[in-house]
């Protein structure tokens, strides 16, 4: 895992007028390294939908996809990975329930990363890495010290690190050699305007693919330095 983790959060696509579909399109021609639907409060079912739209999609570009928390609906949609939370389903039962299906974790603190490391996760997520907007109760912001420090140990694991929480193209730079990648949700979204004065869905889109392709650009030379380190 090299470069972009996008992720589609349907609670804040929705706040911004945006489609989920459309914005995975749109993110999917800048060939990230991963796509995630977050849908926490969207119906099982409708969620389902969601993933088994995205899937063809992802598969067609050569994109793993993601489900957040729900190894079953993972399981059904034809989904690569699985995303869970500290709070969530424990790995070795989301193995049981999705055997095949590769697991990520998140993790907010370094005890917790070794103890994820024990369970040889597909990655693991660390962060807030900065103040974020887009995740109700976040944890508390861990910084560029800790993150240093989990990348040490993340080399030492052999486990593909993930940086997230308010990362943008700029502050990307400062993740340079710490990680394999970058989750990001909002700088890949056009900034907020009233709903009245939103332009064209079309060019909404374009820009998010824009936006998509620089953070692309700005983490795989990034991503590439913290392999050849690893």
């Amino acid at each position: 895992m090299r470069g972009l983790y996008a992720i589609a959060d349907v609670g804040t696509l929705d706040a911004r007028g945006l489609d989920a579909v459309a914005f995975a399109r749109a993110v999917l021609r800048a060939k990230p390294a991963a796509l995630q639907l977050r849908a926490k409060d969207v119906p099982p079912r409708e969620a389902l939908a969601l993933l088994r739209a995205i899937a063809p999609l992802c598969h067609l570009a050569g994109v793993p996809l993601v489900a957040n928390d729900r190894p079953d609906l993972a399981i059904l949609a034809g989904c690569d990975l699985v995303h869970v939370g500290q709070d969530d389903m424990p790995i070795d039962r989301v193995r049981r329930i999705a055997p095949g299906i590769g697991v990520g974790v998140s993790t907010h603190t370094l005890e917790q990363l070794e103890a994820a490391f024990a369970a040889r996760p597909s990655y693991v997520a660390i962060g807030p890495i900065f103040e974020t907007s887009t995740k109700r109760n976040a944890d508390p912001v861990v910084g560029l010290a800790v993150l240093r420090a989990a990348s040490v140990r993340a080399r030492a694991a052999g486990v593909p690190l993930v940086a997230i929480g308010g990362i943008t193209r700029e502050r990307a730079v400062e993740l340079a050699g710490l990680v394999d990648a970058a989750a990001v949700v909002s700088a890949l979204l056009p900034p907020p305007v009233a709903p009245d004065t939103y332009p064209a869905a079309a060019d909404r889109l374009r820009e998010v693919t824009a936006r998509a392709t620089q953070m692309q650009a700005a983490l795989l030379p990034k991503a590439a330095a913290a392999g050849a380190a690893r």
